[in-house]
């Protein structure tokens, strides 16, 4: 496993998007909602981090899906790559976990919105599993105030 805020290495299908980020975490959390699986094809696996960098940002192309986040995805292949606060926001960055070049470092953790998730499919395992609810009140407890 690598070691805790370890800079990474990734990119989309066809090479068009190269990135390095960090992990604020060596764990992977899944998000069964909607608008994320629509938007992956399946279900949105996400590592949180930090210091996202991308060597050309002309390759990006931006959806602004919320009024406080967008979904990112290479302009040339569609790849799904990063889930983001919209400006002015902390900084946030959801990366595609399919997204990184080597993908042995993380630990399965948690998976969201498990309210909005199909009946037809399930992973295996016991971890975390919150509603969408819980994980908003989650998300509002770390920052003070309510979602």
């Amino acid at each position: 496993m690598a070691s805790s805020h370890q800079t990474l290495s990734g990119g989309c299908l066809c090479g068009a998007v190269r990135f390095t980020a960090t992990p604020e975490k060596q764990e992977m959390d899944v998000c069964h909602c909607g608008m994320c699986r629509k938007w992956s094809g399946g279900v949105f696996m996400a590592v949180p981090c930090s210091g996202v960098s991308v060597a050309d940002e002309q390759a990006l192309e931006v959806y602004p899906s919320s009024d406080w986040g967008e979904r990112v995805f290479c302009r040339t292949c569609g790849s799904s790559l990063f889930w983001r606060l919209r400006e002015g926001a902390d900084g946030h960055v959801a990366v595609a976990f399919q997204a990184f070049d080597d993908q042995s470092s993380f630990d399965f953790v948690a998976e969201i919105f498990i309210d909005d998730k199909p009946a037809l499919y399930a992973f295996a395992g016991e971890r975390p599993r919150l509603t969408g609810d819980e994980f908003l009140a989650r998300v509002a407890a770390k920052q003070g105030g309510t979602a």
